[in-house]
């Protein structure tokens, strides 16, 4: 039986427009999650078509083949991170695609499991890998980078204004203890920002910028988007869509650029000139999707 809470798609009928699907096609879902997008991918290209479906987390994966079992015959799940998109089609003994589709960022699957250390919610080990076979996670960094490097992260990867503030408190906090829980580091968040500033400059949680940053670094998030949109646009067909699903500005404007770069080259035309954004009724029903914003490009 499926868990609750599963990942909604967001922007799911854009995606499935926008791809111009059609029976029989090869489709990658290369951020494959718990199988959302995937599923409604499926319907619209079996009996005969073929998706591809690639993620970092082991447990979505396991989530997506339950969800997705009635199109077993017709979906492969690879565990495998998208940066080596090239190398995992070209093992399933593929050439050319039709489709891919990009969902950047994290789920609320992932988010929901305090263990992961996403969510600074709840009390849960300071992980944040969303490969957990990776190396390194938010403990090794938040307690062994120092004080520069730490306010330099949460500056580069969450533009956070108090980077400076939240870096010094951190080391100094851990020179009694080691910052190993996820609300440790919120709280230690909350007390370094200047109480006046808790209400008035953020719209979210405090500690959201940080978490973000601390986040992308450990999984090198936003070094491998431009690599790996450029990998996929090599193995589109002509005519072939690339759809990009971004939930920050920093995300968004690695894939602005990298789509203007390839437009440049003739690789590609621009669909969506600026992104598309949720509709009034979908931010109401799925809150988390009020920030995504939704780029396409075409192969030439």
């Amino acid at each position: 039986m499926l868990e609750a809470g599963l990942h909604v798609p967001v922007m799911l009928h854009e995606v499935i427009d926008y791809l111009k699907l059609a029976p029989g096609q090869l489709i990658v879902d290369a951020t494959l999650g718990t199988g959302g997008h995937a599923l409604e991918i499926l319907k619209s290209i079996t009996p005969a078509g073929r998706l591809i479906g690639i993620d970092r987390d082991e447990e979505s994966l396991r989530v997506a083949r339950e969800r997705l079992s009635d199109f077993s015959g017709n979906c492969e799940f690879v565990h495998a991170n998208f940066a080596d998109l090239d190398e995992v089609v070209a093992g399933q003994g593929v050439d050319k695609i039709d489709g891919i589709i990009f969902d950047l960022g994290i789920s609320t699957f992932q988010l929901f499991d305090a263990q992961r250390g996403f969510s600074f919610r709840e009390e849960g080990p300071l992980d944040m890998r969303l490969d957990k076979d990776s190396y390194i996670s938010a403990y090794d960094l938040v307690n062994n980078l120092n004080e520069s490097e730490i306010s330099n992260m949460l500056w580069s990867f969450g533009q956070e204004r108090w980077h400076n503030r939240i870096a010094h408190l951190l080391i100094e906090e851990r020179k009694t203890k080691p910052i190993s829980t996820t609300r440790q580091l919120a709280d230690l968040v909350m007390r370094a920002i200047p109480h006046r500033y808790r209400r008035s400059y953020y719209r979210i949680h405090p500690a959201t910028r940080t978490f973000q940053a601390v986040r992308i670094a450990v999984n090198r998030e936003l070094e491998i988007i431009e690599s790996a949109i450029k990998k996929a646009v090599a193995i589109l067909r002509k005519q072939a869509r690339i759809c990009v699903i971004s939930f920050h500005s920093l995300e968004d404007r690695a894939v602005k650029h990298t789509f203007r770069q390839l437009k440049a080259d003739g690789l590609i035309n621009i669909i969506t000139p600026k992104p598309l954004t949720p509709m009034a009724g979908e931010v109401e029903a799925n809150p988390s999707s009020r920030s995504s914003k939704f780029r396409v490009a075409e192969r030439i």
